[in-house]
């Protein structure tokens, strides 16, 4: 949905309001716990975050707080969301002179414990949205050598409307994985 202004609250209820009940707007729902389905362009980054624990378990508040969407040209509604599955969400989004907002609603949630501790989710688009796919956010503690990652990974395909300004939406794409990643830095910085 387009909007030549920033959408008020009541709009941005409403519209995910309206999603809640929606189906995803792809068949791939949970994928992104392997790798991208075939016809999708998967994107992955890593941005190291530190060392410990306790920049673990920051990392994992971080995400809770979806921390990761603290930029200025995008707006998550609403960061105190639940991290669960059927949870839904909007992104709203600044780009060329007007807003979009975009319906995403948690997949899953990963909590694994072991050599290698992972904490995040995944959420998957619903048909208002620009791009078809699932992103995954998580954050990773590697217990022997004491390094913390913030992992991104997203396969995506345009909509139709995407199609028309693809070079845009894959600049926005990969503005948004660099600006996630340095929202994640900024979280976890020790204060």
């Amino acid at each position: 949905m387009f909007c030549w202004s920033k959408p008020e609250r009541q709009t941005i209820l409403e519209f995910i309001s309206a999603q809640r009940d929606q189906k995803f707007s792809y068949a791939e729902v949970g994928c992104s716990q392997q790798q991208a389905p075939q016809g999708y362009i998967a994107d992955h980054n890593r941005v190291n975050l530190g060392k410990g624990i306790e920049t673990f378990e920051c990392a994992k508040s971080a995400i809770r707080r979806w921390k990761m969407f603290d930029m200025p040209w995008i707006d998550l509604c609403w960061p105190d969301t639940s991290i669960e599955p059927g949870a839904t969400v909007a992104v709203v989004v600044s780009h060329l002179g007007f807003w979009s907002m975009n319906a995403c609603r948690i997949v899953y949630v990963i909590d694994e414990h072991g050599s290698s501790e992972r904490y995040g989710f995944a959420y998957g688009t619903l048909p208002d949205h620009m791009e078809r796919g699932e992103e995954r956010f998580t954050v990773e503690f590697d217990t022997n050598d004491q390094t913390v990652w913030y992992d991104l990974y997203a396969f995506s395909r345009p909509s139709m409307l995407a199609r028309l300004a693809y070079p845009v939406a894959r600049a926005l794409q990969k503005r948004f994985a660099r600006d996630s990643g340095a929202a994640m830095q900024k979280a976890v910085r020790p204060k």
